[in-house]
Parts: structure tokens; C-alpha cells; sequence
């Protein structure tokens, strides 16, 4: 049976269930003081945050600050950020779907100018750990972002591999190892942060990328991105995305990314930040004990924009009740 967690509304604690469902000598309520003797904390290259949870690249932002304590976050992740301005996709942009979300938004960006000037700085006004998700069409494109986003305040930068090349054909840069491996060691050569890597789902296989994201120089890699899906109207006979196509994201696929993380994470030594479906404390649980070192909240945060913040406070009773005092004792802990 799963373990159930009931987050109270006053100020004193949260109140935590044992698996099983049934009153156990370890279940207690636990107060502020008592949440925070559960080191959450980790570490991906040389920055450490206080806990593991941040959001995914284009599901947050920092006007949301007014309704959610984003000082109780890991890091804060941007929109990804192109050198040139774009405008996206055309409308319909997102639907839902069963268990999940289908979204062609195209990634729309002010450019580095307009982003360094207006975006950028309510980031950083945060004191989170802010990472720049960096995008191209070309593997030019990348290294120039890389070198106009330099010494402009990034704890560091999330390349976003998921974008298609427009020098071959239109097809995402991620699925091809050696391109990975050229844009990853281009940005890593003209960074002055540590560098993350994006990598997408539709591979044939995970840990070839991620090894080329390795030998890039990579600080740590992100699996996975949205999985490419179709909504269609039967009563109109049309696609319900303007672009026909989309990214599927949401609880319908996290098992897929679990099985991603967990395969990664064993054919590489750097950390590996899950992504995929995650809405909950357990769901967090699962990445980490699959691999992740930390994690990142997308979907979740359109219908509940607390999710996250809900989840750090979740995590260490959490953690508590199944005998782990830390993040780190969890990681990769996994028995298949």
C-alpha cells in the first residue's frame, strides 16, 4: 500500500501516515524543528542546494513568488532562452489529456538581449540558485547564448538538446551523439558555471547520449524531456494542437522516465536530475531511489502552483519514516 502524506495547515508540523496505512511506533508529528533535521541537501558539481527540488524549464516563473515561499526551493530553472527572439508555435498551444498534458508551445523567446535586461534579474532577485535553460537551432546558436549569458549571475546552465537542428534536417539535436557531444563541449568551453544537459526521451538509446553528455564535460545531465504525443478532435476531424504534435508530459509519463533515470544513472558518474511526472513527495522518493540526485517539477505546477514547495516539506517526513536521515543515503539505492 503507498504511503500516504497529510500536510497540515497550521504552522507547527506535518502530520505523516506509514506505509501501510496503519499506526506504527515510527509514525509522529513532526514539527518544524524535527523537519529540518533531515538533511535534504545535495550537491550536483561544485553547487550545493538546500533540497532537490526545482521546476522544469517553461512550467514556472518567478511571478509566481507571491504565491509560493520560492526560498523553500533547490534552484529555480528559466525558460529556455534562445540567442535570437522567436515566436513559437501556433495556437492551440496546450491541451490536457488523460493523466497528463500535450503541449506545442515552440519554446518562445525575447532573445539574450531582452532576456539579460527584463527576464533574468526577477530571478536572480530570488537569492535561489538560478540555472539558464539554453536552446539552438544551429550548434552555433548555443555556444553564442553561452558566451552573451556569461558572468550575468547563473548558478548554471541547462542545455536543452530537445531542440531540432535546422543544419540537419530539423531533427533534435539530442538524438545524435556526437552533435550532443559537440554543442555540450562548445558550451562547457565558453562557461564559466557548471553545465547541465537536457537530454530527450526519443532515443533509441539514453545512456549513448548521456555518456556523450559525460564526455562533453557535462556537470550532470536532466532525463528526460516530453514524450511526442497527438490529441484529435473526432467531431471536427482535426489535431487539437495547432501544430498537430506535441510534448506529453504529466503522470502518464513517469514510468517510462523512471526507467530512463534509472538507466543513465548506472552509465554515468555524474548526477542525474529526474524529470518526468513528478507531482508528489513519493514520486520524488521513486526518482531518487531509481538514481536522480535531484529532481525537477513540471506538469504538476499548472493545476497546483504550490506543488513544489508542498514537496519539500513533505520530503523529510517522508524520508524519516523509512529509516533515511538524508537526501544522499536514498540516491541510487534501488534494488532490481
Amino acid at each position: 500500500m503507498e504511503t500516504r502524506l497529510h500536510a497540515s495547515t497550521d504552522n507547527s508540523g506535518i502530520s505523516v501516515a506509514i506505509p501501510g496505512g496503519e499506526t506504527d511506533s515510527r509514525a509522529r508529528f513532526w514539527t518544524q524543528e524535527q523537519r529540518t533535521s533531515i538533511d535534504l541537501s545535495v550537491t550536483l558539481g561544485d553547487i550545493r542546494l538546500s533540497n532537490p527540488v526545482m521546476p522544469a524549464s517553461g512550467c514556472f516563473g518567478p511571478e509566481l513568488g507571491t504565491l509560493v515561499p520560492l526560498d523553500e526551493l533547490g534552484a529555480l530553472v528559466t525558460k529556455t532562452v534562445f540567442a535570437a527572439v522567436r515566436s513559437g508555435n501556433p495556437a492551440h498551444r496546450i491541451t490536457e489529456t488523460p493523466d497528463g498534458m500535450l503541449n506545442s508551445v515552440g519554446i518562445p523567446s525575447p532573445g539574450i538581449d531582452e532576456f539579460r535586461s527584463r527576464v533574468l534579474p526577477r530571478y536572480l532577485a530570488t537569492n535561489v540558485p538560478t540555472i539558464i535553460s539554453v536552446g539552438g537551432l544551429t550548434v552555433a546558436e548555443y555556444w553564442t547564448a553561452t558566451e552573451q549569458l556569461a558572468g550575468h549571475g547563473a548558478a548554471a546552465l541547462e542545455v536543452n538538446v530537445s531542440c531540432p537542428n535546422l543544419e540537419h534536417g530539423g531533427l533534435a539535436i539530442g538524438t545524435d551523439a556526437a552533435t550532443v557531444e559537440r554543442v555540450v563541449s562548445g558550451v562547457v568551453a565558453r562557461s564559466h558555471v557548471p553545465v547541465f544537459v537536457k537530454l530527450t526521451p526519443n532515443v533509441t538509446s539514453i545512456v549513448d547520449i548521456a555518456r556523450a553528455a559525460e564526455r562533453a564535460g557535462a556537470t550532470a545531465i536532466t532525463v528526460a524531456n516530453t514524450f511526442p504525443a497527438m490529441s484529435v478532435d473526432a467531431t471536427r476531424r482535426t489535431a487539437v494542437l495547432g501544430n498537430g504534435v506535441g510534448g506529453l508530459s504529466g503522470p502518464a509519463v513517469k514510468p517510462i522516465a523512471l526507467r530512463l533515470v534509472w538507466q543513465a544513472a548506472r552509465a554515468v558518474d555524474i548526477p542525474v536530475i529526474g524529470c518526468g511526472g513528478i507531482s508528489s513527495a513519493r514520486d520524488v522518493l521513486e526518482f531518487l531511489l531509481a538514481g536522480a540526485s535531484a529532481v525537477q517539477v513540471g506538469t504538476a505546477n499548472f493545476a497546483r502552483p504550490y506543488a513544489m514547495a508542498e514537496i519539500v516539506r513533505e520530503l523529510g517526513p517522508l524520508l524519516a519514516a523509512s529509516g533515511t536521515m538524508s537526501v544522499s543515503e536514498v540516491v541510487g539505492s534501488l534494488r532490481v
